[in-house]
């Protein structure tokens, strides 16, 4: 399709909400009706509204004073893929998928929209895959707190979730060093540990544990009695939600069979507390952040970010692009092939530069490795 054509587009926040989703959509609306003189249309609750015809048109006055704003104005689901939809339970409980992805075609082709702003991450790139190889022009933007979206150093919504799990972390620090306990504070990132580590190294933590480096409780509970007996008497330790013990599996809280990624995890910070509370003689406490790192205003940095990626996503599809993601590498703006980011995850390299700077200045990672040494990864952080 030329870029002339495109006069109508949708726009989509799908999987779980973050900071700066509303900064988004705002860059993407206004910079469209701004620049280019284009209708655009909101699409309510991800994919869900695709399915269920759920579109309605957005105004200058409806995508103005949002910047700041949590959440997302358009809602969002972290439950529908449209390749595997759940239409129905069976009597025993078993779901039922369909494959629904004609029904969002008709919707987009019913709306006449020309192309489909899609903001997410990993999970909502792959929903948005059989869009783009039917041929509707797809136009991804990362997005996730866990940082772990293949192709882009970063993403919206990461260092507001690092900064609230920071000023978390800076608390139980004070409430660890008057009574003398350790603290353990349970984080989200999935099967990433870049919030855990980044905002570990930011408060000063203690330990980090991180799906990465698979910890020894040996190890863990060796570093404890160390700070707890000859040290300064008490310990923050930071545990990413999907850190596991060496030869051991991640701590599922349950299972959502109608969800296309059905495994949640957490727990992981009760078990590592539980551990050193029976093997060593602190006193321990632990602190589950959960979604509260998802919530609230975007930091500055976020509001930048995401007003640049939505620029971005405009940008290159008045350029001519199609099923591209814009991302940024090295400080630099670009896209890649949306189908290379769906479904794959960047984790944190177990070399990488600020792994090697916090084991310098003595932080553990619950392994039995107390200094790195030799060439980093520098893989950006921010």
């Amino acid at each position: 399709m030329s870029p002339d054509s495109i006069k109508r587009i949708g726009i989509l926040t799908g999987g779980g909400d973050c900071p700066g989703l509303n900064a988004v959509i705002r860059a993407v609306a206004k910079t469209a009706m701004l620049q280019f003189r284009m209708e655009v249309f909101g699409i309510e609750d991800g994919f869900q509204g695709l399915i269920e015809n759920r579109v309605r048109p957005l105004s200058f006055r409806d995508v103005s004073g949002i910047l700041t704003r949590g959440g997302t104005i358009l809602g969002s689901n972290n439950r529908c893929n449209p390749r595997k939809y759940c239409t129905a339970l069976l009597p025993d409980g078993t779901p039922v998928f369909s494959d629904v992805t004609p029904t969002c075609i008709k919707t987009i082709r019913d709306h006449q929209l020309d192309a489909i702003i899609v903001i997410g991450g990993d999970g909502t790139m792959c929903c948005a895959a059989p869009l783009v190889e039917a041929g509707i022009n797809v136009i991804g933007i990362p997005k996730t707190i866990d940082n772990d979206l293949f192709g882009t150093e970063i993403t919206f919504g990461f260092l507001t979730a690092v900064a609230t799990a920071t000023e978390a972390l800076d608390r139980l620090h004070s409430t660890a060093d008057s009574h003398h306990r350790v603290m353990v504070c349970e984080v989200m990132g999935r099967n990433a540990g870049w919030i855990a580590l980044t905002a570990g190294v930011a408060s000063g933590s203690d330990m980090i544990l991180i799906p990465e480096i698979p910890f020894d409780e040996d190890a863990i509970n060796q570093n404890i009695r160390q700070r707890m007996e000859g040290g300064p008497g008490f310990a923050i330790v930071v545990v990413a939600e999907g850190a596991r013990p060496a030869h051991g599996a991640p701590v599922v809280a349950r299972i959502d069979p109608t969800s296309p990624d059905p495994i949640r995890l957490g727990g992981i910070g009760q078990r590592v507390a539980d551990a050193i509370a029976s093997r060593t003689n602190a006193e321990v406490r632990t602190t589950v952040l959960g979604h509260v790192l998802r919530g609230g205003m975007p930091i500055a940095a976020d509001r930048i970010l995401a007003t640049n990626f939505g620029y971005h996503a405009i940008s290159i599809l008045m350029e001519g692009a199609s099923g591209r993601l814009v991302v940024r590498e090295n400080n630099v703006f670009s896209d890649v092939d949306l189908l290379v980011s769906a479904g794959r995850q960047r984790l944190v390299p177990p070399n990488h530069s600020l792994i090697i700077a916090a084991r310098a200045v003595g932080t553990s990672f619950g392994d039995r490795l107390s200094h790195t040494r030799g060439a980093a990864d520098t893989s950006s952080v921010v």
